[in-house]
C-alpha cells in the first residue's frame, strides 16, 4: 500500500475523503490528515508519505508553499492539488513546483479513482525500475528518466487522440482523457512540446485540410465539415491565414505544381 496524506482546512472534506473513498482498492492507505501546511510538513517528518492530496488555500501555510518547500528539498513525494480555485496562476505555480495534478472541487468519484490509479502506476514504475537508482549520484538522473517516460506517455496519448478525433478534440475533452485540470494541461503541453495546445490542434486540422484538397473529389464545404468547421467561411478564413492562400488557390497551385 502506498501512503497517502490528506490536507484540507475543512474537516468535513478531510474526513469525507479519508472515510468514504475506497483508497485500498487502488493501493493506497490514508496515514494522516492535516488542516494546514505546517501540519503537512510535521506529518511527513514523522512518518513515510508517498502522496499528498492537498488543498491549495490553507491557513498558516498554503498548499503552494508546501509544494515549494518539498521542491526545494528535492522530495520524491507526489503532490495532487485539491481546490475550488480555477485561476490559471494556481495551475502555473503547481507546474513550477512539480505538482502532478490539479483536481477542482467538488471532486468526482470517477476522477479521483482515475487520477490515483494513474499515480499508482507511476509509483509502481518507480518501485520496479532498475536497482541502479539506488546508487549514489544516479538518483536525479533516473528520476529525470522516469519523469520523461511518464511525460512521453501523456503527450503520446494526447496526440494520438487528436489525430483520431481532430474534428471534435478540445482542451476540455483531452483534460478528461488524461485526468488533468484543463488549465494545468495547457501549461503542461506547452512545456513538454514547445507548442501551444490551440496551435497544435490548428496545425493538425490545417494539415488534414491541405491533404484533402489534393483530392479533387472533395469540395471545400465538405473538407470544412471534415476538419470540424460548420461554417465554410470561417474555414476559408482560417486556412488563408495559415497557408497564405484560400483553399481554392492552394488546390490550383498544388495541381499546377504537380503538372510541371
Amino acid at each position: 500500500m502506498y501512503k497517502l496524506l490528506i490536507a484540507d482546512d475543512e474537516s468535513e472534506i478531510r474526513n469525507g475523503l479519508s472515510s468514504y473513498f475506497p483508497w485500498s482498492e487502488i493501493g493506497f492507505e490514508v496515514v494522516g490528515q492535516a488542516q494546514n501546511g505546517l501540519e503537512v510538513l510535521q506529518c511527513i517528518a514523522e512518518c513515510h508519505v508517498d502522496v499528498i492530496l492537498c488543498d491549495i488555500k490553507m491557513p498558516m501555510m498554503s498548499g503552494i508553499e508546501v509544494a515549494q518547500t518539498l521542491f526545494k528539498q528535492k522530495s520524491s513525494i507526489i503532490i495532487i492539488f485539491l481546490s475550488g480555485y480555477k485561476e490559471f496562476e494556481y495551475a502555473q505555480q503547481a507546474l513550477i513546483y512539480g505538482v502532478k495534478n490539479y483536481i477542482v472541487k467538488p471532486t468526482k468519484y470517477s476522477e479521483l479513482f482515475q487520477v490515483f490509479s494513474e499515480i499508482k502506476e507511476r509509483l509502481d514504475y518507480q518501485r520496479n525500475a532498475d536497482p541502479l537508482q539506488a546508487l549514489p549520484g544516479l538518483d536525479e538522473e533516473c528520476e529525470a528518466c522516469e519523469d520523461a517516460s511518464f511525460s512521453d506517455k501523456i503527450i503520446k496519448r494526447i496526440k494520438e487522440h487528436v489525430e483520431a478525433n481532430f474534428q471534435t478534440a478540445t482542451l476540455q475533452s483531452l483534460s478528461e482523457l488524461v485526468h488533468m485540470n484543463p488549465y494545468y494541461l495547457s501549461k503542461y503541453f506547452k512545456q513538454k512540446t514547445g507548442e501551444n495546445f490551440s496551435e497544435y490542434i490548428l496545425r493538425v486540422k490545417m494539415n488534414k485540410a491541405a491533404e484533402l484538397l489534393l483530392d479533387i473529389n472533395y469540395r471545400t464545404y465538405e473538407i470544412s465539415e471534415i476538419v470540424g468547421y460548420s461554417n465554410t467561411k470561417n474555414f476559408t478564413r482560417t486556412f488563408r491565414k495559415y497557408y497564405g492562400k484560400s483553399p481554392r488557390e492552394f488546390r490550383n497551385f498544388e495541381t499546377i505544381k504537380d503538372d510541371r
